[in-house]
């Protein structure tokens, strides 16, 4: 299937399409960046077939600065955005990165309309939100990075403590990507067992951990100046389990309708159960009194800046919705 990336000249974008030409479900991929970094991207296509050709791998890499190139995409990527510097929180960056993305999304509706968005650019809940609005598509092709990310971080660390392989980790953390996360503490098991029962546990702490998680991406943005191999490789996994159709449940940012605790007119990072049509049911499970408070307040944190976000807009932007 062919899979377009909107910012591939940018480092997550480039990283994430490289990804993407490897997987074997994708036929191709689209370089979309603006006419200036064109001459960017045409260099990066040329250096990732030299790099499929030697891992045996035939895909059609398109470098293009022309929205009509990203017609029949099953799935659209969308990583262009004002890019956040270490002392810069997720929100600061909120208004400029709207009009960019409701200008795309209103792009990617009339160029490809059968597409799935998926929604890289931070805050991504209310990047979320906006391309949803503003591309006109219904909720289930709408989608954002969310917490899937965080999820991965969240694996590593807990892998770590408690010295056992990452697969038999099974937890994460939903709300807000953002200060406002929320660890799903009471249902986080190892090989199936309830965290709580291993004797490492008592050495465990919970909010140095969560710490760990959402200053992660400043921590590398401080270090090299961006974050490019973690999302690239998480955007390539939500790619790969909708393209093969495989019904994984992943943590990505959705719009919600009430079906957690009324919740409604906001996007959040929760757990999905996703397909080849993209969000195909939002998982409810049982959280803990602390948790389900924790989410309540994700929610009016990130209700309270997409409205503002949206008011910004609102002589900007025809919204269809």
């Amino acid at each position: 299937m062919k899979v377009s990336v909107i910012g591939a000249s940018g480092r997550v974008g480039k990283a994430a399409a490289f990804c993407l030409a490897e997987e074997s479900a994708v036929s191709e991929v689209v370089l979309l960046s603006r006419e200036k970094s064109l001459g960017q991207v045409q260099g990066e296509a040329l250096d990732m077939n030299d790099a499929m050709a030697a891992k045996d791998i035939r895909v059609l890499i398109t470098p293009t600065a022309n929205f009509e190139d990203i017609a029949d995409s099953k799935i659209v990527v969308i990583t262009s955005g004002m890019p956040r510097t270490p002392e810069m929180t997720r929100m600061d960056v909120a208004i400029p990165n709207a009009k960019i993305i409701a200008e795309y999304s209103q792009l990617v509706a009339k160029h490809a309309p059968e597409s799935i968005i998926l929604v890289i650019t931070n805050p991504v809940d209310v990047m979320t939100y906006v391309a949803y609005k503003a591309s006109g598509f219904p909720r289930n092709r709408v989608i954002g990075l969310g917490n899937h990310l965080d999820s991965l971080r969240l694996k590593n660390l807990i892998a770590k403590h408690f010295n056992i392989h990452v697969s038999e980790i099974h937890t994460r953390i939903i709300g807000e990507h953002g200060d406002h996360m929320v660890l799903l503490l009471s249902s986080t098991s190892i090989g199936g067992i309830l965290v709580k029962y291993f004797p490492q546990y008592q050495s465990f702490d919970v909010d140095a951990i969560v710490d760990k998680v959402k200053n992660a991406g400043s921590y590398v943005i401080n270090k090299k100046g961006a974050t490019e191999y973690g999302p690239a490789f998480a955007i390539s996994n939500i790619v790969k389990t909708i393209i093969n159709d495989e019904k994984r449940i992943l943590t990505l940012t959705t719009y919600l309708d009430g079906e957690i605790d009324d919740v409604s007119d906001v996007c959040l990072g929760v757990p999905v159960k996703l397909g080849i049509n993209g969000v195909e049911r939002i998982i409810s499970g049982k959280m803990s009194d602390n948790e389900l408070e924790d989410f309540k307040t994700a929610a009016r944190v990130v209700k309270s800046a997409t409205d503002e976000v949206m008011a910004s807009l609102e002589d900007k932007v025809n919204f269809s919705k």
